[in-house]
């Protein structure tokens, strides 16, 4: 076993009652801040297709488009947050993402709705999917800099915590307590009062943070920046090789729910509510899963979990929650069960974000555009692989597919090592800020 795994929170001791929960405590309002944001740009997620299909978009397949353009720039802006950060800084990128947010809010709110506009709701609400991104993945390289390097795993794991108990959870559960009261037009603008809310409680929190300025050498340009987050997935393959793995992170759950439905709505009898309550299950144990994993992982090794609780965890739960449904047909709580270990599985890839910085110390942003790029492919490549194989091989031929992408996913955590200084830093206890990125090609490889 290579200390690549053997990686555990050494160095410095931890005091105090906010640092042994894992939080970097001068980054605290940060994540308190991006729970609400996230809270506020997750209530529409619930309601929105329908709505835009009821006013404007003319059906819901134009609403599909508008949902499909946004899908697109969430990707793009994932990408360029991350290549963003390194030259202009990551409070600089999250304050472009409050204010594209806000003002496209407005616009989508003030003017294409009143006016049901196809055109301009494509447009508008489109680029809104930029801004999002740019806050919340400004803030991941933020919190990735300035953590201690032997606490990113928790430090992580709170960031997915906030990320993904605003984004769906609990927007969704505001949109549900407002929209009896003063309707769907109005809870839009409690999101953007949320989201802005967010905002300045980050950023004014985070006013006295080290890590928000530029993170890369003074020569390097935005255009240079740019090219380097995609150039880095090939001059440092294992880099590459990590942003393949996010992609099978949530390719297989993308995948599954496109015929999950109907294998537990109409086949297990479960209905639409039923399967539909199954989703909430999977990402409400995801989310408390995505802190335990990220704590757990400073002690366990960041390799260690990322392979066994992540990639082999999630392909025997991915096989439980298809085949032993099955099995035992009509039995609700069974389905429950796989769901939850499903969605506790999937957490187990949150070390992944820390593999990604720590691989390319010097180079933070760049390989988190291109972690971000792989969350986003991962949202066509489930599809297309059902696309692909359903017809021919069944729902139980793709699912042992997925399972299969997360055994080899497992396999190749034997190769994303961790470059010598940046080993230094994490048994020093010390924090990546600043930390130059060591030439490639003298690193060695090891097995752990």
């Amino acid at each position: 076993m290579s200390a690549t795994t053997a990686i555990r929170s050494g160095g410095k001791e931890a005091h105090g009652f906010v640092e042994k929960l894992g939080l970097p405590k001068p980054l605290i309002w940060g994540f308190v801040g991006l729970l609400l944001f996230m809270i506020g740009d997750g209530v529409e997620s619930g309601y929105i297709a329908p709505y835009l299909a009821a006013h404007g978009a003319g059906s819901e397949t134009n609403a599909a488009v508008i949902i499909s353009v946004y899908g697109l720039m969430v990707t793009i802006g994932s990408w360029l947050s991350g290549a963003l950060s390194d030259v202009w800084g990551p409070r600089r990128v999250m304050i472009i993402g409050l204010v594209l947010w806000s003002v496209l809010q407005v616009l989508f709110l003030g003017v294409a709705l009143p006016a049901e506009n196809f055109t301009l709701m494509l447009m508008i609400y489109g680029l809104r999917g930029i801004a999002y991104p740019f806050f919340a993945y400004g803030f991941l390289v933020w919190v990735l800099g300035a953590s201690p390097a032997n606490r990113l795993g928790s430090a992580v794991g709170w960031f997915y915590f906030a990320f993904t108990g605003g984004l769906p959870t609990l927007g969704s559960l505001v949109a549900s307590g407002t929209q009896p009261l003063i309707g769907e037009y109005l809870t839009f603008w409690v999101s953007l009062g949320l989201v802005i809310l967010g905002g300045l409680v980050s950023l004014i929190g985070l006013r006295k943070a080290k890590g928000g300025g530029r993170l890369a050498a003074s020569d390097v340009t935005t255009g240079r920046s740019l090219i380097n987050s995609v150039a880095i997935a090939f001059t440092n393959p294992r880099i590459g090789l990590g942003c393949l793995v996010r992609v099978v992170n949530t390719a297989p759950q993308f995948g599954l729910f496109v015929f999950f439905p109907t294998v537990f709505a109409v086949e297990l009898g479960f209905g639409t509510a039923g399967w539909l309550q199954l989703v909430f299950i999977l990402g409400a144990a995801n989310i408390f899963a995505n802190l335990f994993f990220g704590v757990l992982s400073d002690r366990l090794g960041w390799h260690r979990t990322l392979r066994w609780f992540g990639c082999i965890g999630s392909a025997v739960s991915v096989l439980a929650f298809y085949f032993i449904p099955q099995y035992v047909s009509g039995q609700y709580w069974v389905s429950a069960v796989c769901a939850t270990l499903f969605g506790i599985s999937l957490a187990g890839f949150t070390p992944i974000s820390v593999l990604m910085s720590l691989m390319a110390p010097g180079q933070k942003g760049n390989s988190i555009a291109v972690l971000n790029l792989g969350a986003g492919a991962a949202t066509f490549v489930g599809p297309l692989i059902v696309a692909l194989f359903l017809a021919p091989l069944g729902a139980g031929g793709v699912t042992i597919i997925f399972a299969a992408l997360y055994v080899l996913a497992g396999i190749s955590v034997r190769w994303l090592h961790v470059p010598d200084e940046a080993q230094r830093v994490v048994a020093e206890g010390g924090t990546l800020d600043g930390l130059v990125n060591p030439d490639a090609a003298t690193q060695r490889i090891t097995r752990d």
